[in-house]
């Protein structure tokens, strides 16, 4: 009896088992109700390449990486905090603001190889930021500079304050 209870039982399992994933395997390959991404998010919400280098931006940044001289430090790491309409609320580089959520933060360094972290941020204490998203990457054609973009949560380019740190080994 207690050998035919236990086939039983074990059978039962394996069933449950091939059920549940049986349910599962179809669950998945049902459609989704979601609205098509193409249907969500429109394709002209601007574009992810930066801005051609003005000239400004190079003569700032060689008068930049010449006052910033050699550096004998092992690492370093530098903070920028800037305000939604570019300026900068307090601390390194210097900053440049090429059009609607695009800005460019110099160094007296180059920053090529660093590792560079943004994120959405006031530069009073007061509240919490609005909601958005952020994206950097080195600046094309500038060692000294990072390039930093701001958009919507649903994409579109705007202007919104940040915090920039930038650790370079």
């Amino acid at each position: 009896m207690e050998t035919s209870f236990r086939r039983k039982a074990t059978a039962v399992t394996f069933a449950v088992l091939a059920l549940t994933l049986a349910g599962g395997g179809i669950a998945v390959a049902q459609p989704s109700a979601k609205a098509p991404q193409a249907a969500v998010k429109p394709t002209d919400r601007g574009t992810n390449s930066q801005p051609p280098v003005s000239a400004e931006s190079a003569r700032l940044s060689k008068a930049t990486l010449k006052a910033g001289g050699v550096s004998t430090m092992a690492a370093s790491v530098s903070i920028t905090v800037v305000n939604s309409n570019g300026t900068k609320a307090r601390g390194a580089g210097t900053v440049i603001k090429y059009g609607t959520g695009q800005y460019e933060v110099q160094f007296g360094y180059n920053v090529a190889s660093s590792v560079i972290v943004a994120t959405v941020g006031r530069a009073d204490n007061c509240c919490i930021p609005p909601a958005g998203e952020i994206s950097v990457a080195p600046r094309l054609l500038t060692p000294n500079g990072v390039f930093v973009q701001t958009r919507t949560s649903s994409g579109y380019p705007t202007d919104l304050g940040f915090h920039l740190v930038v650790h370079t080994p």
